[in-house]
């Protein structure tokens, strides 16, 4: 889902004084934060709701969030799209308590771990490629049990219960600290 950031008053923007927000909200707009305030004074709370909420109760406060919290807390949307990252998305998850069964357009989504080596990921990878998965997203993470031990979030194309993916999966664990199935999924479509 595409993520857009806005600013959020009930004065005007020279009025400004202090500004509530996620702090992961203040990373994505740092580059515009810096370029139009010099003196604000920026306030991390829990959520942009909770953020809106205090900004609609104070005089010069101001909140970065959604149209629909400026909506619900009665605000003035002042700037719209501040965030530095045009592009900005963020993955929503549904979880299920039953496997969602093969519709031939799925994705499977998995998490692993490798020994700290060199090629050790390209070993993963290269699995992959022989058993014919498309990958269609990596991310890593640092694991925090071990220094220099990364996490890798993988989806690709094909279900878990795909021949190719099963044969793929017992080779790749030979080559892994860890490797955990996520789940398999219809592939979104996009709607235009």
């Amino acid at each position: 889902m595409a993520i857009h950031h806005s600013l959020l008053a009930n004065c005007s923007l020279a009025e400004i004084k202090k500004i509530y927000s996620k702090p992961e909200v203040f990373a994505q707009c740092r580059n515009w934060l810096s370029a139009t305030f010099k003196d604000a004074q920026t306030v991390s709370v829990a959520s942009t709701a909770k953020a809106a909420q205090m900004a609609a109760g104070e005089p010069n406060a101001a909140a970065i969030g959604s149209s629909a919290a400026a909506e619900l807390y009665e605000l003035t949307i002042i700037c719209e799209n501040i965030e530095d990252i045009t592009n900005n998305i963020t993955r929503f998850l549904v979880i299920g308590r039953e496997d969602a069964r093969p519709t031939g357009e799925d994705k499977t989504a998995i998490l692993f771990s490798t020994a700290h080596k060199a090629g050790a990921l390209a070993d993963v990878l290269d699995v992959f490629k022989q058993h014919g998965i498309n990958l269609t997203n990596i991310e890593s993470r640092p694991s925090k049990k071990r220094q220099w031990e990364y996490y890798f979030f993988v989806d690709f194309m094909g279900h878990r219960t795909d021949k190719n993916v099963q044969q793929g999966f017992e080779e790749a664990r030979k080559h892994c600290l860890q490797l955990s199935v996520l789940g398999s999924f219809p592939r979104a479509v996009e709607l235009l």
